[in-house]
């Protein structure tokens, strides 16, 4: 997911990105990434906001969805309705009950 963040900041006008290790969470062991972004009053920095931020924040809200986390699983449908250009790969939840009979057949 850093990587992917990482690129999509990139191509939506982030003023720098950043991929880099995890540091304090587990050195070596986890890669984030992060951007940066001018805000001079223009216009072209409030199309870039507006890019980036909805990149960014649906980015993770899709991420929590994927973990199978309620809210942001209505969360990420509106905000599709709302921006039209978004499309997210929705989960298809796993009840306890069809593990359990994939175990006992399996």
């Amino acid at each position: 997911m850093a990587v992917q963040n990482f690129v999509g900041d990139a191509f939506r006008g982030a003023t720098w990105v950043a991929l880099h290790n995890g540091g304090g969470v587990g050195w070596g062991e986890v890669i984030n990434g992060g951007f940066g972004l001018l805000l001079d009053g223009s216009d072209e920095a409030a199309k870039r906001a507006r890019l980036m931020l909805n990149w960014d924040v649906s980015n993770g809200v899709a991420r929590r969805c994927w973990s199978g986390n309620t809210n942001a699983y209505e969360t990420i449908q509106r905000t599709m309705e709302e921006i039209r250009q978004l499309r997210v790969t929705m989960p298809f939840p796993v009840q306890d009950e069809d593990l359990l009979d994939r175990a006992l057949q399996g």
